[in-house]
């Protein structure tokens, strides 16, 4: 028992953090392009202990609607789809207590571009090469390697007797809606802007590329003193930007190597793309700089038409800040079990 895709919105897949291991092969990492709401979202619905490898929904523009066959404690992050149970609105970043026969409905985005929401125990799907993840181009994983579509009906992987468990230490709405309340300050991750006069664009924090001998000084700094403009060519691949075009030594083209998510390269027009959750394994434009891990979910939160600046850190800085996120996570982790989870 679980729940039923009554309308699957814009795109609608399972993911978790990914398939790791495999690029060696060919086959693309996958997960969920903003993976720290994806955590975030497993921690509130109580899967405290694998918050990384519980699988979610993510919902991309168009949450839609989906009915509930069983009793299910979810949650909701990321973008705001204005999602309603039975037609009345319920909170993001709380844990929410749903009903068999409740009905979830979510429409557009009004902010962000992409939901989460997480059930207690994860959404059980068969594991492929270790992940639930849907690989849209493999077709392998999540749900028959496909995106959601009406009439779909998924599981929740929950511990009956351990649910129950659960239900009974739950201290009422007062304290499920208050943590959503008082820790707004958790809601994004700790991704820093910059600011052109009164405009303020989402900073990406990213170390030098591999192929950083292929550019010019120039080059090197137009990255980061420019903003640039989501294309309309972005998907969970790669984000297209637009802007001040990179200056080249000898051209884009190089002899293919390994791709991570977060790298930019930057293609023949000289424009910079930054690679996001389902990038190829290998690519041949030259890489201007990566992405550090913890910036990526403030760009998969974006649409085409906003903007993004770049700043160079080096890789101690980067490990630095993501150090500092995850300990912000099991911070929220340890409340959570404290206060909900007992």
């Amino acid at each position: 028992m679980g729940f039923e895709i009554l309308r699957p919105g814009a795109l609608s897949t399972v993911q978790d953090k990914g398939r790791r291991g495999f690029l060696s092969q060919g086959i693309q990492e996958s997960g969920a392009c903003d993976k720290y709401s994806m955590k975030l979202a497993n921690l509130l619905a109580g899967n405290l202990e694998d918050p990384e490898t519980a699988a979610v929904i993510e919902f991309t523009i168009k949450g839609g609607e989906l009915r509930f066959t069983s009793d299910e404690i979810i949650s909701l992050t990321g973008g705001d789809m204005k999602p309603c149970i039975n037609g009345f609105p319920v909170p993001m970043f709380s844990p929410i207590l749903v009903r068999t026969g409740d009905i979830l409905t979510m429409e557009l985005a009004v902010s962000g571009l992409r939901t989460y929401m997480a059930v207690y125990g994860g959404v059980e799907v068969p594991p492929v090469m270790g992940s639930r993840s849907t690989n849209l181009k493999c077709r392998i994983g999540g749900f028959e390697g496909r995106a959601l579509l009406e009439g779909d009906h998924l599981e929740s992987g929950k511990n009956l007797r351990q649910f129950k468990k659960t239900i009974k230490k739950l201290k009422g709405n007062e304290k499920l809606a208050a943590v959503g309340e008082n820790e707004r300050w958790l809601r994004h991750s700790s991704t820093p802007y910059r600011f052109y006069g009164s405009d303020r664009i989402v900073l990406l924090r990213a170390v030098m590329g591999p192929q950083e001998d292929a550019f010019t000084e120039l080059g090197l700094n137009t990255l980061i003193r420019n903003p640039f403009r989501l294309s309309m060519d972005c998907d969970r691949m790669a984000c297209k930007l637009e802007g001040e075009p990179i200056e080249i030594k000898n051209g884009a083209d190089i002899i293919s190597d390994g791709i991570v998510e977060g790298s930019v390269q930057i293609s023949s027009d000289r424009l910079p793309m930054v690679l996001m959750a389902d990038h190829q394994t290998t690519g041949g434009y030259a890489k201007i700089a990566t992405v550090i891990s913890t910036d990526i979910p403030a760009l998969a939160q974006l649409k085409p038409g906003e903007w993004v600046a770049f700043q160079y850190v080096t890789p101690g800085e980067a490990v630095a800040i993501c150090r500092k996120e995850e300990e912000k996570l099991m911070s929220f982790k340890e409340r959570l079990r404290n206060v909900i989870y007992r």
